[in-house]
């Protein structure tokens, strides 16, 4: 069983991360609905399940002990008292369907007629058709139970799939050996970090860790926009997904925090608010002790804030940095000058498809050894020639999500550097 949390860097040598193998929530995507769900394109989900696998064998392969979220989940609902209709009353009070009590009643028979714990929870992120439930209104109480079940007022869905539960990166983050529940910008990713909740409240290896965010605060922030960077440093994006004022409460937090977290300075940087950037980790991640990639598009639109301790407890001191992105980074970190490797090179095609194919989100499983997309060729063959030990992942399907290995991946340990 695993114990505990630690994680303070991105790339010291990767001992245990979570993932989430794509499950029938893909199946319940259509064209209808993707837009609201947050996809571009529909993946074939074989094809997603198999390149998800090769990820995971490789993550072994390194020596990465491999934890997946369905499970983790089943465990802390099991060793909760009453947990499965703990779980079920907070999902369904949180799955979209208002006041309409008979539909709610139909949803919690739905879910707690699921055989074992785990086919609960790969139900809750699977979603709910209105077919499922029958499609008699003998038992409706209002026209919008009717319609809903019927499914002629939206697209055949009565409790909508949690699809990109893959990218279990973005709903809580491990920072040392704490966490933060993150507050997600839309609805549809909002039941997301509810599984994270049930995790760290009722685990039996992870309950009552420390919280530096929580998910019913008033901010929105992600976890693609956290980066920890290492010697005392994170990075935060003020981004599509997350606030200033999210950052401002974060960090207060981790900075005054206590015991479990050692962080002296967090580093915020605006990026454009626009899909194609999204996250932080979509133009930005680590190599190495002195290496990134990142998207050159940010260069030039970049604003960077470095927020430190004030002289009175709970207080921050902010002020702008007007350095470059590398000085800053170089000075933050203890190094005389740090290498910024551009997604794409200098193609500008080639830097915004590949980009947009998650060419800058990397996940380093030891200093300069990290995980790319096989499809981005020029970004790879580019981080191969600067001596990166390339490991690729098959992207074809787990790409159309719009999240690469870093996305895709929530470290528990990493040894620290």
């Amino acid at each position: 069983m695993p114990q505990g949390l630690s994680v303070r860097n991105e790339i010291g040598r990767l001992r245990t991360v979570m993932l989430h193998r794509p499950g029938d929530e893909l199946l319940n995507l259509s064209p209808d609905s993707l837009g609201r769900l947050l996809f571009d394109d529909i993946p074939f989900l074989a094809g997603a399940q198999a390149e998800h696998d090769a990820f995971a064998q490789m993550l072994r392969d390194e020596g990465v002990e491999v934890l997946y979220l369905d499970q983790l989940v089943a465990e802390a609902i099991d060793a909760c008292p009453d947990g499965r209709n703990l779980f079920v009353r907070r999902y369904v009070d949180e799955c979209g369907l208002g006041g309409c009590d008979a539909l709610q009643g139909l949803v919690r028979e739905v879910l707690l007629a699921q055989p074992t714990t785990v086919d609960l929870v790969r139900k809750a992120i699977s979603g709910i058709r209105a077919d499922e439930v029958g499609e008699s209104p003998a038992y409706a109480r209002s026209l919008a139970d009717i319609l809903n079940v019927n499914g002629s007022e939206e697209d055949g869905l009565l409790v909508d799939p949690i699809p990109n539960s893959y990218f279990t990166r973005d709903p809580f983050t491990v920072l040392g050996s704490g966490v933060s529940i993150n507050r997600m910008l839309s609805a549809t990713r909002r039941r997301e970090t509810l599984l994270g909740d049930m995790i760290f409240a009722y685990h039996p290896s992870y309950r009552g860790v420390p919280r530096w965010y929580g998910r019913d605060l008033p901010f929105h922030m992600e976890g693609g926009d956290i980066l920890v960077l290492g010697n005392r440093t994170l990075a935060v994006g003020i981004s599509e997904r997350t606030q200033s004022a999210a950052v401002d409460v974060f960090a207060r937090n981790v900075l005054w925090g206590g015991e479990g977290t050692d962080v002296d300075r967090v580093l915020a940087l605006l990026i454009p608010r626009k899909r194609a950037f999204m996250h932080l980790d979509t133009v930005f991640t680590q190599l190495d002790v002195d290496a990134f990639t990142m998207h050159p598009g940010i260069l030039g639109t970049l604003r960077v804030f470095e927020l430190t301790r004030g002289a009175r407890p709970g207080e921050v001191r902010i002020r702008q940095r007007d350095e470059t992105l590398g000085e800053v980074l170089a000075g933050a970190l203890g190094l005389d000058a740090v290498r910024l490797i551009k997604c794409g090179g200098d193609d500008a095609i080639a830097a915004t498809r590949e980009q947009w194919n998650d060419g800058s989100n990397t996940l380093a499983v030891c200093p300069g050894r990290v995980f790319v997309y096989q499809r981005n060729q020029v970004t790879n063959d580019i981080l191969y020639k600067e001596g990166f030990e390339i490991l690729e992942i098959p992207s074809g399907e787990l790409s159309r999500g719009r999240g690469g290995p870093h996305c895709m991946s929530m470290p528990f340990v990493r040894d620290e550097l």
